[in-house]
């Protein structure tokens, strides 16, 4: 019997392998990383400073460590050159050396890539993008270097607005750009992100808006000049982007396995291809693309079940997102695409409460802002019906 192979070794990956062993702890598990491997949660990147964590302290283990203890052979610094579904086996590279591997499931757990703007200048390579534990320490040793401590960062939403809190709370001046008119702008109606935006303001970090970066230029002194594409010039010292995501999908393509936004697969996470599925940022459930930490949970705890042969459809309850910005404390629960809804909204002495109802007057979404608004959030998260249905 072949083993069950996870490529990928981030939060999805471990998740799901962590799952499957309180399950089962016999089955032979395989896990291929283009990395190091090392065990880290990638949201505690953003609000690292004000936690007073280094790069160092953030590592849950090294492979070693996690083969240990979840009993599993970790492929570490190897790529997946090529899937072989009709003999069921992977084509593996480590320093220009290939090999094989043999699977009996395969579980794409491979992630989604930073977006990058196509910016020009002589310090465009020099803007940070932070996905991995590795980017960090980068961004992290950058920042130490300079006494000015000047930061701009491109994109308002979350990770951008996550970074710009973290930041401006650890002493650091904070400009965020976006070509949106708002922060959060997926995630928050207007009258929501004006009041979220205020309260930022009012911490100190600056917004610009309704613009977008055109060049990012090297100074004689090793700061930078970032040209917008409104004639506003800004002055840096580190330049970090935080676009967003897109999902790893060109591997599961050249297999032949079908793509979208991410990773075509159904409510059992299963891809168009037998014994293929796909877990995580990279994977489209039933339509549906969720970069966040408990839709994953969800996700590893289904597939789990179903590699130790009891089928199990993912079960998407109603998930709320807390947005780290102590700032302005928020919490999100988004309203499902193609949804048409109402919002109704109640004033608090520190902030709001916004409810979204559909033409039913059922609760599909809400926001929580202030501290006072975020102790609603298991009362109004029970009235909202399940995101997809359990056995769809």
């Amino acid at each position: 019997m072949h083993p069950i192979v996870i490529i990928g070794s981030g939060m999805a990956g471990y998740t799901l392998a962590r799952e499957f062993r309180k399950l089962n702890t016999e089955s032979e598990l395989v896990m291929i990383s283009a990395d190091d491997a090392i065990n880290y949660a990638k949201p505690t990147l953003s609000n690292a400073l004000v936690g007073k964590k280094s790069p160092e302290q953030i590592a849950l283990g090294d492979a070693e460590k996690m083969s240990a203890q979840l009993n599993i052979r970790i492929v570490k610094n190897t790529w997946v050159k090529s899937i072989d579904s009709h003999t069921q086996t992977l084509t593996l590279e480590n320093n220009h050396d290939q090999s094989t591997q043999q699977y009996s499931k395969l579980i794409l757990a491979i992630g989604a890539q930073p977006i990058r703007l196509a910016i020009s200048g002589t310090g465009s390579d020099d803007i940070h993008v932070i996905n991995h534990i590795d980017d960090y320490q980068a961004f992290r040793k950058q920042l130490e270097q300079k006494q000015n401590k000047r930061v701009v960062i491109l994109g308002a939403g979350l990770i951008g607005c996550e970074f710009a809190n973290d930041l401006q709370s650890t002493q650091h001046q904070v400009t965020v750009v976006d070509l949106a008119e708002q922060p959060l702008g997926r995630l928050l109606p207007k009258h929501v992100a004006e009041k979220f935006k205020s309260n930022l303001s009012n911490a100190g970090i600056h917004f610009v808006l309704g613009t977008t970066v055109e060049k990012v230029s090297k100074t004689d002194t090793n700061a930078y000049i970032i040209s917008l594409t409104n004639g506003q010039s800004l002055e840096a010292d580190v330049v970090l982007s935080a676009i967003g995501l897109q999902p790893n999908t060109s591997l599961a393509q050249h297999t032949g396995i079908q793509t979208n936004r991410g990773i075509i697969s159904n409510g059992l996470l299963e891809t168009n291809i037998h014994h293929i599925y796909a877990i995580g940022d990279c994977a489209e459930v039933n339509g549906t693309l969720l970069p966040y930490v408990m839709p994953i949970m969800q996700q590893a705890r289904a597939l789990a079940k179903t590699l130790n042969h009891e089928i199990t459809h993912v079960h998407y309850p109603a998930m709320p997102v807390a947005v780290k910005t102590p700032s302005s404390p928020l919490t999100v629960l988004p309203v499902p695409n193609g949804i048409e809804v109402t919002w109704q909204t109640e004033d608090l002495e520190d902030g709001l409460i916004a409810k979204a109802f559909d033409r039913d007057n059922i609760l599909r979404g809400f926001v929580l802002l202030g501290v006072t608004a975020g102790k609603q959030r298991l009362t109004l998260t029970k009235q909202v019906p399940d995101l997809i249905p359990i056995n769809n």
